[in-house]
């Protein structure tokens, strides 16, 4: 590999144009496949396989109207007084306006759902009063119904009396023999008592008739009430929910899309804002909740810009000139716009979130800047030795090109191995990213030596070229190797800093960014702060429950069915209100809006979330399922921290295997992860204290929630990596000056004098990219700039220039054993290209050279107990 990037180097020296032609030639491809076939960006965040994602495609099969997307415009009157009705008058034209709405279902006029559920509590209290007024009429008319029988009974008695009578009388005549005159009497009063007895059957039948209506509007009345009675429990349940506040001053209209949360384009969601701002309304202000104002980030702001002058001032201290100190910047800018352009081409094929093209920026202008600058500060050190500019710039790139290259493997490996957490959007992240840090190795070791070949000796300042035309020569200082006493107080003290530092990671909560973490000064948290105090935190949060109906459910079953579920769902800790939205055309599905107690990012919504998912069948057939925003980003999160130790153990596995055929060693490789793992842990406490706890928020301008539910695994993949390529440009310095002969101890204190200043500037120049993104006006790029920057300051400056350089002294030789087996069969990899400067005779084995320039090589066979000082000599 080195002698390949030997070649490359000088070709490139000699051929510049050819290859600045080339990647300009890449770079027009770039444009033209970014300009065919970009298709925007998603601000959502989805995880396949999840409990909500089962519900919203259940709901895509029988209710679809409710599985697409969903947000809020919430309009207020800016004096806070109650709407006039001219203004709400403006306000529902808008709504029912939709004509240049994009992909939009519905909009809910606020004022007419808020009537709409005042109409319904009077109709309920209209329907009682009759029921009341029927109840009260059949119980007069049973009154006189029951008066009536019993004057009916009274005259039966008299007529059943007179008929006894009779039947005495004519038993008496017919024995006395009585003439057929008194036989025709009796006969003509029995007709009477029958006529009488025909008169009261008939009163008992039109009273039994009478008494069947009664009977029938008593069962009625009974049903009626039935029905009533959980029609007002149903509305009851519902008593919170509102969409127009108690005093009139803020409405919440609800925007339902027709496509899911994770196909919903930029587009429609700019149609919505533009829709409801074109023309203002007089007195009335409008925000948007985040599902419709959360835009995609710019990938430039002030805060990078401001990155990017702090990291041109390291680089202009490092090299001391300004042609020098440009270049990298100038390489690294150029490969960033060729990644994220080619990559953003691929918009229209895959779902790419909008936080993708940022990471990949990040890390483009982080690494693309460091490998560069390892690149030129090596040839610019060989020239201040009097090397010739085409063979520098060769052995510059076989020599730290080859340490670039197996750098810049580490951290792609990282980046990739995203991939294996199954969660899409995480893994095309790991892509993007591993692209922009592959295009910055390429340019690093062939655009960079085409300009250094231009460039020819004007990479040095003037009066250095004239320096050295004098035959003036670098002295290399004196090198001292570390006491005892130092490395093991540096070592207890770096430890024990971390450790503290990651204190806070112990209480660290994850989730997906809300309303309440956006800018103070922008629509999506002026939404959801007003939705807050009109409505209730829970409004920012409601949950979507659907419940699966027993099979032949009818058309009358549905309401008790759906009061069943409502009191359970009612019954749960943290519910402030229920309300029952609508079933399925066979009776098969409900669905139900539960609003929390608190939003979507508290731990009691969370808790809610999992109780109702753990509920048993209501009534014993009945399953639950819960979705909506504040459940999916749950799911979200879960899976995220389900998969991050899987992750981690891939990573460094992995890493671990690169680092031992790099060193050659088994302790190295495990001092370095040992040292990364502190380090971590050490950027989660910090990203707590301060994003979740609000350390020194304010004046960072930071909203504190849940840490970013993806950045733990993110920082572990970049971390990772770039912490290798310190631990690469250190300690191979260190092996190269103890295999040539020097003491263990003192070879780490030569590769850590030789590689510090190149790490110490790429280090300053990778925070100060990174802490340009804190002020980003996205929170979820603010938090992971932080955390990328936290990370480098503390695994670069602390673990890396501290902590692994007092462990390997305390170490000693035993810190590069390996078995003898096990060196045997390994290849030796050569990262630094020594090899490669004995066949072009830079140095010989009495000559130096260090991490940047080569490590300090001291001759004859050493140990521990030998000498601790050297000077490495001229060249």
């Amino acid at each position: 590999m080195a002698e390949l990037l030997y070649r490359l180097g000088k070709f490139s020296a000699r051929r510049a144009w050819v290859v600045i032609g080339a990647w300009l030639v890449v770079l027009a491809i770039a444009v033209g496949g970014f300009l065919v076939g970009f298709k925007g960006l998603t601000t959502s965040f989805d995880v396949p396989n999840t409990a909500s994602g089962d519900v919203i495609a259940e709901l895509q099969e029988q209710l679809p109207e409710y599985s697409g997307a969903s947000g809020t415009v919430v309009f207020t009157t800016d004096d806070g007084s109650a709407f006039t009705a001219e203004q709400q008058a403006e306000i529902s034209a808008l709504v029912a306006d939709q004509s240049d709405l994009v992909d939009v279902e519905d909009v809910i006029d606020p004022f007419a759902s808020q009537q709409q559920l005042e109409d319904q509590r009077q109709q309920l209290d209209d329907a009682q009063a009759k029921i009341d007024d029927g109840t009260a009429q059949l119980e007069a008319g049973q009154q006189q119904l029951d008066a009536g029988k019993a004057q009916l009974e009274a005259g039966q008695a008299q007529l059943d009396a007179g008929q006894a009578q009779l039947d005495a009388a004519r038993q008496q005549a017919e024995a006395a023999g009585a003439p057929a005159d008194m036989l025709a009497a009796l006969d003509e009063q029995q007709a009477q008592l029958d006529a009488q007895q025909a008169q009261i059957d008939a009163q008992r039948d039109a009273l039994a008739t009478e008494q069947a209506k009664i009977d029938d509007g008593t069962d009625e009345l009974e049903i009626n009430a039935e029905q009533l009675e959980i029609g007002t429990q149903l509305l009851g349940y519902a008593d919170g929910i509102r969409l127009v506040s108690e005093d009139g001053s803020t409405a919440i209209a609800n925007v339902a899309f027709t496509v899911p949360r994770l196909e919903l384009s930029e587009d429609a969601k700019q149609s919505v804002v533009d829709h409801f701002t074109a023309e203002p309304i007089e007195g009335v202000s409008v925000s948007f909740s985040t599902e419709i104002s959360q835009g995609v980030p710019e990938l430039f702001g002030i805060g990078e810009a401001i990155g990017l002058i702090i990291a041109a001032i390291v680089l202009l201290v490092m090299l001391g000139s300004v042609i020098a100190a440009s270049l990298p910047l100038v390489t690294a800018i150029f490969g960033v716009a060729i990644a994220i352009l080619g990559s953003l081409a691929f918009s229209g094929v895959v779902d790419m979130a909008s936080v993708t093209p940022m990471l990949a920026v990040m890390l483009g202008l982080a690494v693309g800047i460091d490998y560069s600058l390892f690149v030129v500060n090596r040839h610019r050190k060989q020239l201040l030795q009097g090397t010739e500019v085409e063979e520098s710039i060769g052995l510059a790139n076989g020599t730290s090109g080859n340490a670039v290259v197996f750098a810049g493997t580490t951290v792609i490996v990282a980046l990739l191995a995203l991939n294996i957490t199954g969660v899409p959007f995480l893994g095309l992240m790991g892509t993007v990213g591993a692209i922009a840090v592959a295009v910055a190795v390429l340019i690093s070791t062939s655009l960079t030596p085409a300009l250094l070949g231009l460039l020819g000796m004007r990479i040095l300042r003037r009066k250095v070229r004239a320096h050295l035309g004098e035959g003036n020569r670098h002295e290399p200082p004196v090198v001292k190797a570390m006491p005892t006493w130092r490395a093991i107080l540096v070592g207890v003290v770096s430890i024990a800093a971390l450790l503290v530092v990651a204190i806070p990671s112990l209480s660290m909560r994850v989730g997906l960014p809300d309303g309440s973490t956006e800018p103070h000064d922008s629509p999506a948290y002026e939404a959801f702060m007003v939705t807050e105090q009109q409505f209730g935190a829970g409004a920012n949060s409601p949950l979507l429950v659907t419940a699966e109906l027993p099979e032949g459910t009818t058309d009358e079953d549905v309401l008790g069915l759906q009061a069943d579920v409502a009191a359970t769902l009612a019954a749960q800790d943290d519910v402030v209100a229920v309300a029952a939205i609508d079933v399925s055309d066979d009776n098969s599905l409900a669905v139900f809006q539960v609003v929390p107690a608190e939003g979507p990012n508290s731990v009691s919504t969370e808790q809610l979330v999992r109780d109702l998912r753990e509920l048993p069948p209501v009534n014993g057939d009945i399953p639950l399922g819960v979705a909506g925003q504040a459940a999916i980003n749950i799911d979200v999160s879960e899976s995220l921290a389900a998969v991050l130790p899987l992750y981690l153990v891939v990573v460094v596995g992995i890493s671990l295997l690169i680092m031992i055929l790099v060193f050659r060693s088994l302790l190295v490789p495990i001092i370095a992860t040992g040292g990364f793992i502190l380090s971590l842990f050490a950027t989660y406490g910090a990203l707590t204290a301060v994003f979740q706890w609000g350390w020194f928020a304010e004046p960072l301008g930071i909203s504190t929630g849940p840490i970013l539910s993806f950045l733990p695994v993110i920082l572990v993949g970049i971390l990772f990596g770039l912490a290798m390529d310190y631990q690469l440009f250190l300690a191979t310095g260190m092996r190269e000056a103890y295999v040539h002969g020097s003491p263990a101890r003192l070879a780490v204190a030569q590769g850590f004098r030789a590689g510090r200043s190149v790490v110490i500037a790429a280090g300053l120049i990778m925070i100060s990219v990174f802490g340009g993104f804190i002020f980003s006006e996205s929170t979820m790029i603010r938090s992971v700039g932080f955390g990328l920057a936290f990370g480098v300051l503390v695994d670069a400056f602390v673990v890396r220039m501290l902590l692994m350089p007092a462990v390997m002294t305390l170490l000693g030789r035993s810190a590069w054993w390996i078995p003898k087996w096990l060196d045997r069969i390994m290849p030796d990899v050569d990262v630094e290209g020594a090899a490669l400067e004995r066949r072009h005779h830079l140095v010989t084995t009495e000559d130096g050279a260090d991490a940047a320039g080569g490590p300090t090589l001291v001759t004859g066979p050493a140990d521990d107990a030998t000498s601790e000082t050297a000077a490495s000599p001229t060249h």
